[in-house]
């Protein structure tokens, strides 16, 4: 089994933590949210993952790189990377790890979390998880026949056609299918707004007689912006917290500090006369002092004072001090 992980930019609606770490790499619960969702699919498809395979953009670097193999490594797979020169949709991203693209895999979009307890259907030639929404027009949907397998993919229906949106998680029985129909897209150049889509491909396969059915989840939890990603942190401390998974380090300083669980804190945080909890997130080597924090995300090394903080996040190296006098902020940083 493989497992292709299609990673997009940076991702502007995440700025500026996006503008140094691509958002697949910002860290959700202590880990960073491409790291969670393989290891969510390898759970959920309880086989050896032989290969994950990571199209990212050139400019992610070398430490990117380095960290993704040991992603793919720590779950016994190669680990591959593929570079998408120019931003043009899902289904040219697929096609630029095509040497890969053989055999049973998942395709998985690097910007979703998800929590499911099932059995993936390997008789059919395809799975699309799914989650039932609200707001169905806002989102790709299927359709379902009365056997429920997949008949359709509609796009943002204006008309309600189904209330099970794609969440950009796929398996596929042979993806090397799927890669002749993509490069058929490709050849003829069937775009959409200028991008070429997976769902052409999976539209192609269905028409030539292939089977696809829904794989539903349990939780979808989206990391599009800063306010959802918070949120989504919250959520995954909560599951991990239910689990009973160790969060917090034990190589944490604290001097007068109340911890109120659920609660992620790293290796050599720092906590002094702080309250500190729920739903929050410390990365590495942070120090916290004389602040009260809830509902936020804290990356690796920074500085916090005098701080009182709900639905924050707060990147690397960063330094607060809510008893501000001077400030020295870069581009797309906000304070409200």
């Amino acid at each position: 089994m493989k497992i292709i992980v299609p990673m997009a930019g940076r991702g502007s609606r995440l700025r500026p933590h996006t503008l140094t770490v691509p958002k697949p790499l910002i860290p959700i619960a202590g880990k960073p949210i491409v790291h969670r969702l393989v290891e969510d699919i390898a759970k959920v498809l309880d086989e050896k993952i032989d290969e994950i395979a990571f199209i990212i953009g050139e400019d992610f670097g070398e430490q990117v790189e380095k960290d993704l193999m040991k992603i793919a490594n720590s779950l016994g797979a190669k680990g591959t990377i593929y570079y998408q020169d120019k931003p043009l949709g899902t289904g040219h991203a697929i096609m630029c790890a095509k040497e890969s693209l053989s055999g049973p895999a998942v395709i998985a979009y690097a910007d979703t979390l998800f929590k499911a307890d099932f059995d993936l259907d390997k008789s059919a030639d395809g799975v699309i998880w799914v989650k039932k929404v609200e707001n169905p027009s806002a989102y790709g949907v299927v359709k379902l026949n009365q056997n429920g397998e997949i008949v359709d993919l509609v796009e943002k229906p204006k008309e309600f056609v189904s209330d099970l949106a794609v969440i950009g998680i796929y398996y596929f029985k042979n993806v090397e299918v799927l890669k002749d129909e993509l490069q058929n897209v490709l050849d003829q150049k069937l775009t959409r707004g200028g991008e070429y889509q997976i769902n052409d491909g999976i539209q192609a396969m269905r028409k030539n007689g292939l089977r696809f059915v829904p794989g539903k989840v349990d939780e979808w939890m989206d990391c599009g912006n800063k306010n959802v990603t918070v949120e989504t942190n919250g959520r995954m401390l909560k599951f991990l917290h239910q689990d009973g998974e160790k969060l917090i380090s034990d190589s944490v300083k604290i001097k007068n500090a109340e911890i109120t669980e659920p609660c992620f804190i790293g290796e050599n945080v720092e906590l002094i006369n702080v309250k500190i909890g729920p739903n929050v997130s410390v990365g590495d080597g942070t120090r916290i002092e004389n602040s009260t924090i809830k509902n936020s995300l804290i990356q690796n090394e920074a500085e916090i004072k005098n701080a009182n903080l709900d639905n924050a996040m707060i990147g690397n190296y960063a330094k607060f001090d809510g008893n501000f006098t001077q400030i020295s902020i870069g581009d797309y940083s906000v304070l409200e």
